[in-house]
């Protein structure tokens, strides 16, 4: 019975340092990771490289988002930043759905003639894959009327006329 005993004890201290390890081996993911993962994956299918994550642009796109949450109008900062938004319901407006979303666009972007197809937007999709913008800053704020508000802003900014985004 002592020898059960010692076994069930010499195992649960096993499996207690199991679980510790574990969850060291893998860190929390970053907050602000599937905004940059989305931005990626769009970005690698046209063959262009990385946008990394920068905290001054962060710092910038979330005081503008703050400052809608009474509101919650789609109107752009007119900083110094290339800029997408995007409204969303509750949890369904995660920082991945919202680059998703403007990733739509792509088929709408025809790169031999460097334009939208007539009638339609795709100013969002460029700015995702926009080769020059090598950092981005994003964040969501709740408003007041339920709807979350979401912006990343670009460093630096895409979208110049007559420039193709790749």
């Amino acid at each position: 019975m002592g020898i059960i005993k010692l076994f069930l004890r010499i195992s649960s201290i096993v499996l207690i340092l199991s679980t510790t390890y574990v969850s060291q081996a893998r860190p929390a993911k970053e907050p602000h990771q599937d905004f940059i993962d989305e931005h990626n994956k769009a970005r690698a299918e046209v063959g262009v490289g990385p946008i990394k994550w920068n905290e001054t642009v962060a710092a910038y796109a979330q005081k503008y988002a703050d400052s809608k949450i009474e509101t919650c109008e789609m109107v752009h900062s007119q900083g110094p930043y290339g800029e997408n938004l995007a409204e969303g319901w509750g949890s369904e407006m995660t920082g991945g759905q919202a680059v998703k979303f403007w990733v739509t666009e792509k088929p709408d972007y025809d790169y031999d003639s460097n334009s939208c197809t007539a009638g339609k937007v795709c100013g969002h999709y460029t700015q995702v894959v926009w080769r020059n913008s090598t950092r981005v800053g994003c964040a969501r704020a709740k408003c007041k009327n339920g709807m979350i508000f979401v912006i990343c802003s670009y460093d630096p900014p895409g979208n110049w006329i007559g420039e193709r985004p790749y």
